[in-house]
């Protein structure tokens, strides 16, 4: 009876953190990583935003205060010092570290934007699973990799879900927050409310493959590159016809080249092995040849179209 008290009394106090979430670690200096945090310290989180290079958070502190100088300007258009008053209280709640273990002893919420690599983010959290307080929820910004993959390094599966954040991480409003199959009812609200804390549109999403918004549009950008590769459309056609016919803001061989041909790449490879029988997930000679060439996209100045 004692044992199932002390258990009962656990779930309540642990429920009621999960729904605190102040303190908040981003990992990843990235450019999804800096804009998770700018966003967070924005609305009165303190955040620490933690990588192991100190160029990288160097850098990401000076495009943290390019971008809020952004803001600041349309926002305060009429008022400039409240502008500048504005971005110096946001700057105030955040800072950097390299320090990971460290800083996640005081954190309510860990949210990972690292590499788009399984074993690599498994062994990031089971590092910090070690350390981190029992409250502390566990999240990852990945745009592919299942959520319950990543969380299975850890003991905290209940408190582990995704929040998939979208580039421009200040102005796209969507984040789609991820419930696997062991993340509590508890953790999984705690992340919504995180989400709408932050002025974001959350939508909920099961631990499948792309969750909503890649799970549509990755096969649609590669559905784009098969009709090309058959012959049946040049790129330039299909991007404009995808622009003026549906609406899209980019055609889709533009937004291959502005996500980047190896991530395209690296997801479609991931779903292919995982479902090598779903046409949907078939891979491209052509795209494979672009990367292979190093022809990235828009970060590398050429891929489906030049840049330079």
């Amino acid at each position: 009876m004692a044992f199932i008290t002390r258990q009962y009394i656990r779930s309540l106090s642990s429920s009621a953190a999960l729904h605190a979430i102040k303190h908040v670690t981003v990992i990843g200096g990235g450019l999804m990583g800096a804009g998770i945090a700018q966003v967070a310290a924005s609305t009165g989180h303190s955040v620490v935003l933690v990588d192991t290079s100190e160029d990288i958070l160097k850098k990401s502190a000076k495009g943290i205060e390019t971008s809020l100088k952004r803001v600041a300007k349309k926002k305060f258009a009429e008022k400039p010092e409240d502008g500048e008053a504005f971005i110096q209280k946001v700057l105030k709640n955040v800072s950097t570290s390299s320090d990971a273990a460290s800083i996640v002893q005081g954190t309510d919420l860990v949210v990972e934007a690292i590499v788009e690599n399984l074993k690599v983010k498994q062994d990031l959290f089971g590092a910090l699973d070690k350390v981190a307080p029992e409250h502390t929820i566990f999240a990852s910004n990945t745009s592919s990799l299942q959520i319950a993959d990543i969380a299975s390094s850890t003991a905290r599966l209940d408190r582990f879900g995704g929040l998939h954040f979208f580039n421009p991480v200040p102005m796209m409003k969507l984040v789609e927050v991820i419930k696997a199959p062991a993340t509590s009812q508890q953790t999984f609200d705690a992340l919504l409310e995180f989400s709408k804390a932050l002025g974001k549109h959350p939508v909920s999403c099961k631990d499948t493959p792309g969750f909503i918004v890649n799970r549509l549009l990755v096969p649609y950008m590669m559905e784009a590159v098969r009709l090309h590769e058959r012959g049946h459309g040049s790129k330039e056609d299909i991007d404009v016809a995808m622009r003026l016919g549906a609406g899209y803001p980019m055609g889709p061989f533009e937004l291959l080249d502005y996500v980047g041909l190896d991530t395209s790449k690296f997801i479609i490879d991931g779903w292919h092995a995982m479902d090598p029988d779903n046409p949907l997930f078939g891979t491209s000679p052509l795209l494979n040849k672009l990367v292979s060439e190093g022809k990235l996209g828009k970060k590398t100045g050429e891929g489906f179209y030049k840049y330079k």
